[in-house]
């Protein structure tokens, strides 16, 4: 009996999602428990697993196409004959059957024809490209975007050209440089629409400029004592705790007691309500693919150093394949983006409603600053506070960044939490 393949269920408070790609085209055998499409919500990538061995016998929903929970999107044929299944000859439901094909060439990339993606399939048509002749370097082979840069650039030829069965006329010395690379340098708009994520993080970003008073405060951290610890024991740690002692520890340690001495920083606002938190679920901004997410250190204040190092890898890397969860995304109370890591030397960051308070880390720069009225060269950082001035006088959200400056600049301070 045929087994209808349904999108699952979305999480609390999301009415749809976008059918991304299917990493299975009609015909083909599929194993029990193997993704077979992405879909994308504002905030997660969801996978829809085949519930058993099987042939994927219909795709009924396109890639690019807007799903709801319970939506039908393929039909699995399923049995065990499937393992030695071959794709049939019509790939989808909407195609018309191809002649056979001769055996492929030994020199051709070992990759299977897999459904593209939105932005990889727009390329490929807008330069009449056949995506068969291109290396893919995506999982299973699939193409990514960079594949068919990189072919373009290299001076591919259009598709239809190499079908046509005639032969292009070489360049003369005048003009040797490929066709396409004048093509892809042109100055023609491309108009793409947004994804869903990116979509959400704009219009998030949008109500945070209307529905916020922000002002932002700065300073600077000699970061000297901090490096000089890390690099007395990075390798013990490392060799211990089975994960590398970051930066983003000390930060987050120094934001926990900072925000103790001023919980109005950790504060959040409902109408005309203050809302204060008595626990510290810290978000960090990690950078994805599809866009900036924020998963969140519950109770961070009870973490040791690594605990939150080993915690953060693990979310960063479910972030950026789009496996984390829309509950380790939501609900933190302050907001900690490293601006730094892509060399970021000064910043502005915009608060994460409903959230009062975030602060911006930027890049490590040797910089002559004077000490003891001796000018010396210091491993210096930039750090901003941008805060929602409705409920955070300057005077905590400058004191609070005082407090961050005075316990990196001497870490011993974190361990007594003073």
């Amino acid at each position: 009996m045929s087994i209808e393949i349904k999108v699952p269920q979305l999480p609390e408070s999301i009415q749809d999602a976008t059918l991304v790609s299917w990493h299975k085209q009609a015909g083909e055998a599929v194993k029990r428990d193997e993704n077979l499409v992405d879909i994308e919500t504002d905030k997660v990538v969801l996978e829809c697993p085949a519930p058993a061995d099987g042939v994927l016998k219909e795709i009924r929903i396109q890639g690019g196409a807007t799903v709801t929970a319970g939506q039908v999107i393929a039909i699995l044929e399923p049995g065990a004959a499937a393992a030695n299944s071959k794709p049939a000859a019509t790939a989808l439901s909407q195609t018309v059957s191809t002649p056979p094909k001769t055996a492929p060439d030994a020199a051709a990339p070992v990759r299977s024809d897999r459904l593209l993606s939105p932005s990889v399939r727009r390329l490929v048509e807008e330069h009449q490209l056949d995506p068969a002749k291109i290396r893919g370097s995506g999982l299973d082979g699939r193409l990514t975007k960079g594949d068919v840069l990189e072919y373009i650039n290299q001076g591919a030829e259009p598709a239809a050209a190499a079908d046509s069965g005639v032969q292009a006329a070489a360049p003369t010395a005048k003009t040797a440089t490929p066709i396409l690379r004048a093509v892809s340098g042109s100055r023609e708009d491309r108009r793409v629409p947004m994804t869903r994520m990116r979509a959400r993080i704009a219009q998030r970003l949008s109500e945070s400029q209307d529905n916020t008073v922000m002002l932002t405060s700065f300073n600077e951290v000699d970061l000297s004592k901090v490096i000089e610890l890390r690099g007395r024991y990075k390798d013990k740690f490392e060799k211990e705790q089975g994960v590398k002692l970051g930066f983003m520890s000390f930060f987050v340690k120094a934001v926990v007691e900072a925000l103790k001495k001023y919980p109005v920083v950790n504060a959040s606002s409902e109408g005309n309500d203050i809302i204060y938190h008595d626990y510290w679920d810290i978000s960090v901004a990690v950078s994805t693919p599809r866009g900036l997410v924020t998963p969140v250190l519950r109770d961070a204040d009870q973490m040791s150093f690594a605990e939150i190092e080993k915690t953060l890898a693990d979310m960063a890397v479910r972030a950026r394949d789009g496996k984390i969860s829309l509950e380790e995304l939501t609900g933190g109370t302050f907001t900690i983006t490293n601006g730094g890591v892509f060399g970021s030397l000064f910043s502005t960051p915009i608060i994460n409603p409903p959230q009062s308070g975030i602060l911006g880390m930027h890049t490590i720069k040797e910089r002559a600053i004077v000490v003891d009225g001796q000018v010396v060269a210091r491993p210096m950082m930039y750090i901003a506070i941008t805060y929602d001035h409705r409920i955070v006088d300057g005077r905590e959200a400058v004191l609070f960044l005082v407090s961050i400056k005075e316990q990196l600049e001497d870490p011993a301070r974190l361990l007594l939490q003073i």
